[in-house]
């Protein structure tokens, strides 16, 4: 059933003290994700004992916010499913939305509230990152990290830097931001071969980690220079980036040749002197790094819709479920990992793991059943994708979305966006009117993302304001 996954699957208080001050306290709710479902921090005033001779007694103790966490109740009302479909009919049949399939749910029941060509295969886009996250969460520990290694090369003076997987080291000095946040440096691994008194005047580049070709069906060669992929090598400087801190920078077209160069410069070796090449059996360690866990970069993955972080935790969960490191692999042990969890993954096609193939395929039932699955009591292990999601008019990929127009959703919506030249999709949750935690999976095709984009967020929109009861 699962043969040809590549193209079926599938602070303290101090301040300046003053007479006859009043302090003012603003207070706050958030929509955050407890262990037992969505729920609310509020920021509660203490009191403070009243002062009888305000002139003369000493400054009363500041009054501080003590958030708690509130849960919403288990009697918030479910959305009846004629009424939700009346409340949706106006935006659903928008021609804005052109080829358009949609799922709503209810998180806690798991029940399908309304649904419009649910099993169509659409061009998911970016919202394949859904199944790359969920897989990745069933499949490895939230704390697992990638290691990049130095070893002595085959020849005196040569030493070998053995690509294990991670694209997001930085050779930016110490004490200067990189692109990833708590990504491991070159300054570091130049300073371990330093201490470790290794003579080196040529570097190698093991790449063999990864196997296969370094772009994938349904890319375009001109997406490195515009900044949205780089080819998939195990080892990289800011994902590939030419400007390490911005996010859509031109990529390189060698990123593994790149980090040994910037290794070599960190060790004042001419960077002509670095080749691909492989490290012999055994050979002696002379430095490691490792990369952030695993949590850490998949809110980057999803937050930021990074490409080549998707890519390479994809090649991350083949190489731990013993699989080919390459696009095919990766598909495929997405696919049989979910498979195994129990989603069903009919009408799904995948060419790669970020949504980058205009030629992927997704049902909005399946990237749906992820999100209830993680909102809901199906799998604990995919809650923290909830955390990861963008949160609308304010973070990643939805901070300019609902934040002038439409603010109806704004900071009650959660969703991973997706985009490209004609496709638009988002999946997420949100939380209604009532308290109620509903699910959702929309896709639009056809259409260019100034045209779609709109719409799509006009649907999820409504089901903020909803209260169909």
């Amino acid at each position: 059933m699962l043969a040809g996954l590549t193209k079926r699957i599938l602070g303290p208080t101090a301040g300046r003290r003053r007479r006859r001050s009043r302090i003012l306290l603003v207070l706050v709710a958030v929509v955050v994700v407890a262990a037992g479902g969505v729920a609310v921090a509020a920021i509660v005033p203490t009191a403070s004992d009243a002062v009888a001779d305000r002139e003369s007694s000493p400054e009363p103790d500041p009054v501080l916010p003590v958030p708690s966490i509130v849960p919403y109740p288990d009697t918030a009302p479910k959305p009846t499913e004629a009424a939700l479909t009346a409340a949706l009919a106006p935006v659903v049949g928008s021609a804005d939305l052109g080829a358009f399939s949609g799922v709503v749910a209810d998180a806690a029941s798991g029940d399908v509230l309304w649904s419009s060509n649910p099993d169509a295969p659409r061009t998911p886009a970016s919202t394949t990152k859904v199944l790359t996250a969920a897989a990745a969460m069933l499949a490895l520990p939230q704390e697992h990290r990638v290691t990049t290694k130095v070893v002595k090369g085959t020849t005196p003076g040569e030493i070998v830097l053995v690509a294990g997987g991670d694209p997001t080291l930085t050779a930016q000095p110490v004490g200067t931001p990189g692109f990833y946040p708590g990504a491991a440096r070159i300054d570091d691994l130049v300073e371990q071969i330093a201490k470790s008194g290794t003579p080196v005047d040529r570097i190698v580049v093991d790449t063999s980690a990864y196997s296969g070709s370094t772009m994938a069906q349904g890319w375009f060669a001109p997406d490195v220079a515009a900044g949205y992929i780089t080819p998939i090598e195990p080892i990289m400087l800011d994902g590939g980036r030419s400007i390490p801190t911005e996010d859509e920078s031109p990529r390189s077209a060698e990123p593994a040749l790149d980090t040994g160069r910037a290794l070599a410069r960190g060790l004042g070796i001419d960077p002509a002197r670095v080749a691909i090449g492989s490290a012999g059996e055994g050979a002696d360690q002379v430095a490691s790094v490792q990369s952030a866990p695993l949590r850490d970069r998949l809110g980057q993955m999803l937050g930021r819709s990074d490409n080549v972080l998707a890519e390479a935790i994809g090649r991350e969960i083949a190489i731990e479920t013993n699989a080919e490191a390459s696009f095919t692999g990766a598909i495929d042990s997405i696919g049989q990992t979910l498979f195994t969890a129990g989603y069903d993954l009919s009408g799904t096609e995948l060419h790669d793991t970020s949504g980058l193939s205009v030629d992927n395929l997704i049902p909005a039932r399946l990237l749906d059943e992820i999100m209830t699955s993680a909102a809901g009591s199906g799998k604990s292990e995919l809650r923290p994708m909830l955390d990861y999601l963008p949160i609308a008019g304010a973070t990643g990929t939805l901070s300019d979305r609902y934040a002038s127009a439409d603010r109806i959703g704004a900071g009650w919506i959660r969703a991973k966006t997706g985009t490209l030249s004609t496709a638009s999709a988002l999946a997420g949750f949100v939380v209604d009117v009532d308290g109620r935690t509903l699910t959702f999976a929309l896709m639009s095709n056809d259409r260019p993302p100034e045209i779609s984009r709109p719409a799509l967020d006009a649907v999820a929109s409504t089901l903020r304001m909803c209260g169909c009861r």
